[in-house]
Order: structure tokens, then sequence, then C-alpha cells
């Protein structure tokens, strides 16, 4: 998703940078600078006009005959997380069952970080559990 809407408020109501607003909507700056772009060659201001509230609406407007791809099929994290303990099995080899599963998926580069992020989260929570445990067990 482009988050157009909220960087076009960022940008018109509140006044941040490009790179303000590109952390901000987790897109990179060059995002931010064609979305600013293409509303001003549109005329768009802030606030937006009431035909143009819906995210969908908006996008139409500024991408005019651009089909948006779907959303790419999630990979199973959990999966790919019990898979990685078994003996050759690698991100790459799971990637490319991934990608023979959903050919318009996720790349590698974007598979190996999502995977890294999720696995970040999960270590963290792994963590508190078993430090929680070690307190019950004192």
């Amino acid at each position: 998703m482009r988050k157009v809407k909220e960087i076009l408020r960022l940008k018109l109501e509140v006044g941040l940078s490009y790179q303000k607003i590109a952390r901000s909507c987790n897109v990179s700056a060059s995002t931010v600078h064609d979305v600013i772009r293409r509303a001003n060659a549109a005329g768009l201001g802030w606030p937006l006009p009431k035909e143009l509230q819906g995210e969908t609406e908006l996008e139409n407007k500024l991408y005019p005959g651009q089909i948006l791809s779907p959303l790419r099929e999630k990979p199973d994290m959990n999966w790919i997380h019990r898979e990685l303990k078994r003996k050759n099995v690698t991100l790459q080899t799971l990637w490319q069952e991934y990608k023979a599963a959903h050919p318009d998926g996720y790349q590698y580069s974007r598979f190996c970080e999502l995977y890294r992020l999720w696995r970040g989260k999960v270590d963290v929570v792994m963590r508190q559990h078993h430090r929680a445990g070690e307190k019950m067990f004192v």
C-alpha cells in the first residue's frame, strides 16, 4: 500500500520533510517525492476534496491507468522457522519453494527481510517468556 493520503497529510498539513514522512510511513523518500509531485500535477491541496477521501479514489486520481498490484501472498513465517531447523535447508531454498507456489510473491531480498523482522519479534517474545519462566522457578 502506498499510504498516499497519509503522505499528503504529513506534507501539506503538517509540513514535514520528505525524509521524516518516509520514516513515518515506512516508505522511501523517493516514493514520498513521487506522491507529492503527482499531487501537485493533479492540482491537489489539503484538505482533499470529498470525492478523493478514500485511498482507492485518491490513488486512481494520482496513478491514472495503472492497475495496482494485488496484495502479495505472505510467507508462512512459522513454517519457514521450523524448516530452517532442518539440515541443509536455507532461506534461499525456502524462497524458491515459495516463489514456485506464488509466482507473484515477494522477491528474495524482501522475503528475507520479512523473515528477519518476524524472527526478531519472536525472539524478543521468547526471551521475555524465558525470563518470566526463570523468575517463577527461582
